[in-house]
């Protein structure tokens, strides 16, 4: 089956690489990761192995198809190493609530999986908006929306690689000229960033996200 193609497009993709940070221990990065940009976390860690990042695109591969079985939208980006799934804003909130609805949590449960094991990937949330109301009022509903996702993850595993941004009305996927298209714009990205303990299992020639490696 041919691998996806992503639509997304991130701005300068091609200069992501020059952001990337030197090596850090692992509290200092962890601390370093809420300071970067978007793109910037979208960009690290880079896998310079060859054998390590094949390794990796066929086991996110993998992982996109078994998402998309399961009725979610998924792309693949960033050489097929970064995971992409589109959640609506509808499937998540009640319409202007910023309460995680129980269908919300539902669509979310999948995705626990990957909290209970801290490395092994860096999880990155983006809430998306459409252009109703001022721009004050969509970046603040998006940023009330992305805090109630990331404290239900908190309240249901750890979030110590689980990094969420507010958009507003910023980013839109179509133009905001129609009720549906405004559907669309409404949106959670979910980013799977392949972090140290799959780029170290990647290295032994078998990555497992149930074959956890403890922590130094």
């Amino acid at each position: 089956m041919q691998r996806f193609v992503s639509h997304i497009i991130i701005s300068a993709l091609a200069l992501l690489t020059l952001l990337c940070p030197q090596t850090l221990n692992a509290k200092d990065y962890l601390d370093d990761i809420y300071d970067m940009s978007l793109d910037e976390n979208l960009a690290t860690p880079v896998i310079k192995n060859s054998k390590q990042a094949d390794k990796i695109q066929d086991f996110q591969y993998d992982m996109a198809i078994a998402f998309k079985r399961t009725n979610y939208e998924v792309e693949i980006m960033r050489n097929d190493e970064v995971i992409v799934i589109t959640i609506p804003a509808s499937q998540l909130f009640e319409p202007n609530d910023t309460a995680l609805s129980p269908l919300g949590e539902t669509q979310l449960k999948p995705f626990l999986r990957m909290i209970k094991n801290p490395g092994f990937y860096k999880m990155i949330l983006v809430m998306h908006s459409d252009n109703t109301g001022s721009s004050e009022y969509t970046l603040n509903l998006t940023r009330q929306r992305v805090n109630a996702i990331f404290d239900w993850f908190d309240e249901n595993g750890s979030v110590d690689y689980v990094v969420p941004y507010a958009l507003g009305e910023n980013d839109p996927v179509v133009d905001n000229n129609s009720v549906e298209n405004r559907k669309r714009n409404r949106r959670l990205e979910i980013y799977l960033v392949p972090e140290k303990t799959m780029i170290q299992q990647a290295k032994k020639g078998v990555i497992n996200i149930s074959n956890i490696a403890k922590e130094k």
